[in-house]
């Protein structure tokens, strides 16, 4: 029997030309991904955005925007489905404690990350920012939550 698709959020956050990201451990590998993670039961997709990004980089943000929804079938046989949302960042708490296998949150420019793209978690970090340059976005209340 096949394991059911995760639902997780990532965040982009750009400011003054820079997007945060973080380095983290994946398995054996150091890579970058956008602020993320998974969607706890109960939980908004909007909660979830502020609460994975404050607790993998020490940002509070403010979510504006939905960047899009993303099928992703991972080399390890899970399938994710992600919503990125785009978000201000408000302010960083120095004394914040990261989630454990993160190494550190990291603004880059563009050109940066296209450059890791090997080492990026995914195809879909730079897929998102690419997106994102482009204007691809769309209102918060795309969102629909019940109950």
């Amino acid at each position: 029997m096949s394991e059911m698709p995760h639902a997780t959020v990532a965040t982009v956050v750009e400011k003054d030309g820079r997007y945060l990201l973080v380095k983290e451990i994946a398995g054996d590998k150091t890579v970058y991904n956008q602020p993320a993670g998974h969607i706890e039961n109960g939980e908004s997709i909007i909660a979830a955005a502020i609460r994975e990004t404050f607790e993998e980089t020490g940002w509070h943000i403010h979510p504006i925007r939905v960047g899009g929804i993303c099928v992703f079938h991972a080399p390890n046989g899970i399938s994710y489905i992600r919503t990125t949302l785009i978000a201000e960042a408000i302010d960083c708490d120095p004394d914040a404690s990261l989630d454990s296998g993160i190494l550190e949150a990291v603004w880059l420019t563009y050109e940066e990350i296209a450059l890791l793209e090997t080492e990026l978690r995914s195809p879909v970090v730079l897929k998102v920012i690419e997106d994102y340059r482009l204007g691809i976005s769309y209102p918060l209340d795309l969102i629909h939550e019940q109950g």
